[in-house]
């Protein structure tokens, strides 16, 4: 399982994601994709310089079952507290 939540992303960037993950409300994507699939959406993520701020969650084999990236200035951080993921709010 893949989810992807996007802040302040362009049309063309949602565009691009939703050939291969569905668009469950605005800039949140959801579905199942490869290891491979899911770092080079990922990667366009990053390159989009007009992203304010971007979360990927994704199926892990770790305690928590899942594991998160986040990137650009989300108003929302990932903290790792002991192995397991947290979201530290400002």
């Amino acid at each position: 399982m893949l989810v992807i939540v996007l802040e302040g992303a362009p049309p063309k960037l949602r565009g691009e994601l939703t050939r291969w993950l569905m668009e469950t409300k605005p800039g949140v994507f959801v579905g199942k994709t490869s290891a491979l699939v899911r770092q080079k959406l990922w990667d366009k993520v990053k390159e989009n310089t007009l992203t304010t701020g971007a979360l990927m969650i994704y199926s892990s084999d770790t305690e928590q079952g899942y594991a998160m990236e986040m990137y650009g200035e989300p108003t929302r951080r990932v903290v790792d507290l002991e192995g397991i993921q947290l979201i530290k709010t400002s």
